[in-house]
């Protein structure tokens, strides 16, 4: 199955509510291309430096969301053009982040990213530190966190990720009765995304499904 066959069978499975963030990390402008024919605009990276080199000669209507660990010496780098920071994990990486969008007069919308994974390898807050983090950065006029993200446990046990998943949006849903401008609840990949949905994700983050397993 292409590029094409692929995003059409997955676009018929995700309701209008939810945002579909291509992940393209390690994948070629012209696979970028192919899925950008198919009406895709949104697209996700981990590494700055490839991000950067591609949305320098791909359509400038691209978004461009950085879902991977970001490095506080690599946000002047992408703080012209992101739309969306997924993976915000810290204070000093919020200040960063409001210093360098300050440069290019731009309000970075970031998401908080939080740790539902029992994984030593995934990165991630604490419910307490997110909380922490929403109410200081108010204080901040050019950056904006609109929501959360979380990375579910990398196994075959639907109980125990839709556990996480639902463990994520409960708390989601307690943020929100407090910190009204929260919108996004970004989780689920191609290989739990459905079940994601399920649980009130309205962003998800859908690599090989599309372009097909990685090198």
């Amino acid at each position: 199955m292409n590029i094409q066959d692929r995003i059409k069978e997955i676009l018929i499975t995700i309701p209008k509510n939810v945002d579909l963030v291509a992940v393209s990390k390690t994948k070629s402008s012209e696979e970028i291309i192919y899925a950008y024919n198919e009406g895709l605009r949104v697209f996700g990276e981990n590494k700055v430096q490839e991000m950067t080199e591609k949305q320098k000669i791909l359509p400038p209507d691209i978004e461009w969301h950085m879902v991977g660990h970001l490095q506080r010496n690599k946000v002047k780098y992408i703080a012209s053009y992101v739309s969306l920071i997924h993976s915000v994990d810290s204070m000093k990486l919020i200040v960063e982040i409001n210093k360098q969008a300050l440069k290019f007069n731009r309000i970075i919308p970031c998401l908080l990213q939080i740790k539902i994974a029992e994984e030593e390898t995934k990165y991630g807050l604490s419910e307490t530190e997110a909380h922490y983090l929403i109410e200081n950065s108010i204080k901040f006029n050019n950056i904006k966190i609109i929501g959360l993200m979380g990375m579910a446990s990398f196994t075959e046990d639907e109980l125990k990720i839709n556990n996480e998943f639902k463990k994520l949006k409960f708390f989601f849903d307690k943020l929100k009765l407090k910190f009204h401008h929260l919108k996004i609840l970004s989780m689920g990949m191609s290989s739990d995304y459905k079940l994601a949905m399920k649980n009130g994700s309205n962003m998800i983050r859908i690599g090989s499904q599309i372009f097909g397993p990685r090198n």
